[in-house]
């Protein structure tokens, strides 16, 4: 019987299966060390934000372009402080200046240290400067809203300023009561709406601290309307804040360490002048110690002693400070200034390297980011505070506004006035703003609130009327339309408006 040959089984061939995704998303040799975590915002705070805040007030103690990041966003986002300008309307649409001046003067007064601090110790501005540098610096502030009257004054209201470190954010854990969660020391409902902060009683790093829980004697519980709690939110959900630097703070430290190294080499080379060499030695000098023998010569700036017979001198001239140092510098910087959102100009104070167009584009763009933090801290810590200042200002009495709680929407009207800056090329931007005016682009409020540092119309409007009543008062007249003549030129007097020449 013959053996039937056994068909050999053909190999199937592979079906090529391609799949839709992006190019970073590809695995592969050059990516396998690619290691992204799925995790949440809150997860990644919890491991990582105390070290990121403290590395980042180290950065601002010890770097001076750190500390001067935080120096540059609290003068151009706050200056020197933030005015009020209330917008109260009579019943016929016309401006209540009576009552708007009343407030903005109680205002006033109310934001002197004494009143407005609970320590006595900063006014209304120090406040917001130190809450903005404390946001780029920390990630966040804190601001408690205590109803009491400081200071002799009579309204019950003052500002303690809160440092994170005393937020309790040890974990993530269930507050039984209502359910709520307690999420690195903030207690939110099922909306992630604030409800309560869970604060420690003590500065951990004022005293040796011991971990205690939620509901532990050595917390406290604060209302979240008592608490502003200001923060730039990058993920939803975030419940606290992430500071500004953190993604440059390494690239510091290493321009730091290499500042540093190249300090120490250059020192080093300066110290060296160069070797002795001997030529020929003697059989004892070649068997003697060489310890015993002297290794260096000490020598003045500019002078070079001894040489004995068979001795030669070499000298050394090492090419330190490297002569890449500045451009590589300037390099990092550049990454340190987009990583932080301001121009490379504005933190390294070097216009060596552009020209008045670019200089131009780089501060209109940093003056863009000024007015969206601007804005930022106007909603989020201005508005609410003067909402309860004057809500406390007239059930004190301090302003007698008898229908304020059955129409606050209307008592409430003001704007804020945050600084401005002055032109970069006067001649030309004037004229720009004149055609705007003229052209209805633009009003008259919106040129002074750009550039007016804090002034509004009505403030510029009065001060003008008040220089020209003083001038006219003197029997002074000035005409802008008469230029001024150049030293040696005969002038007609018939042409002078000036009548007190």
């Amino acid at each position: 019987m013959r053996k039937s040959k056994a068909k050999r089984k053909q190999p199937t061939p592979q079906k090529t299966i391609i799949r839709r995704e992006y190019a970073a998303a590809q695995g592969g040799r050059l990516t396998s060390d690619w290691m992204a975590a799925g995790t949440s915002q809150d997860s990644e705070l919890y491991s990582s934000l105390t070290t990121l805040r403290n590395r980042s007030r180290q950065m601002i103690r010890d770097n001076p372009h750190a500390a001067n990041l935080r120096r540059i966003i609290q003068d151009n986002v706050v200056g020197t402080g933030i005015g009020i300008q209330c917008q109260i309307l009579n019943n016929d649409g016309v401006s209540d200046d009576r009552l708007n001046n009343q407030i903005e003067e109680a205002w006033k007064e109310w934001s002197e240290k004494e009143t407005c601090h609970t320590a006595g110790q900063l006014c209304l501005s120090d406040l917001l400067r130190l809450v903005i540098g404390a946001v780029f610096q920390d990630g966040e502030a804190f601001i408690r809203k205590v109803p009491m009257a400081f200071g002799g004054g009579k309204i019950p209201l003052a500002l303690e300023i809160i440092e994170p470190d005393l937020i309790f954010d040890q974990g993530v854990s269930i507050y039984q009561s209502r359910n709520h969660t307690v999420r690195l020391g903030v207690e939110v409902d099922e909306w992630n709406r604030p409800v309560a902060y869970w604060m420690r009683r003590a500065h951990p790093g004022d005293m040796s601290f011991v971990g205690q829980s939620v509901t532990g004697a050595g917390l406290r519980r604060i209302p979240a309307d008592e608490i502003e709690h200001l923060y730039l939110i990058e993920r939803w959900p975030q419940t606290r804040g992430t500071p500004w630097m953190h993604s440059v703070l390494r690239r510091m430290r290493d321009m730091g360490g290499y500042t540093e190294s190249e300090l120490v080499a250059a020192r080093a080379s300066a110290n060296v002048l160069g070797f002795i060499e001997r030529q020929d030695m003697t059989p004892d000098e070649m068997q003697e110690d060489p310890r015993k023998r002297e290794q260096t010569i000490a020598s003045e700036p500019g002078e070079i002693r001894r040489l004995y017979g068979g001795e030669t001198f070499t000298g050394f001239a090492p090419s330190r400070p490297n002569s890449n140092l500045d451009p590589f510098m300037r390099y990092m910087l550049r990454e340190v200034a987009a990583g932080v959102g301001v121009s490379y100009e504005s933190l390294s104070r070097d216009y060596s390297q552009s020209n008045y167009s670019s200089s131009r584009l780089a501060l209109l763009d940093d003056r863009n980011l000024w007015r969206v933090l601007q804005g930022w801290l106007i909603r989020n810590y201005l508005t609410p505070i003067y909402r309860r200042w004057l809500d406390a200002a007239v059930l004190s009495g301090v302003l007698d506004i008898p229908d304020y709680f059955s129409n606050k929407k209307r008592y409430q009207a003001v704007r804020f006035k945050p600084r401005g800056w002055s032109w970069v090329d006067p001649q030309k931007e004037v004229q720009a703003y004149a055609l705007a005016v003229a052209n209805g682009f633009m009003s008259r409020s919106d040129v002074i609130a750009a550039i007016g540092n804090g002034q509004d119309r009505e403030d510029v409007d009065k001060a003008i009327k008040r220089d020209r009543e003083g001038a006219a008062a003197l029997g002074l007249q000035f005409d802008p339309t008469i230029k001024q003549s150049s030293p040696g030129t005969k002038v007609d007097e018939t042409n002078l408006n000036d009548t007190g020449q």
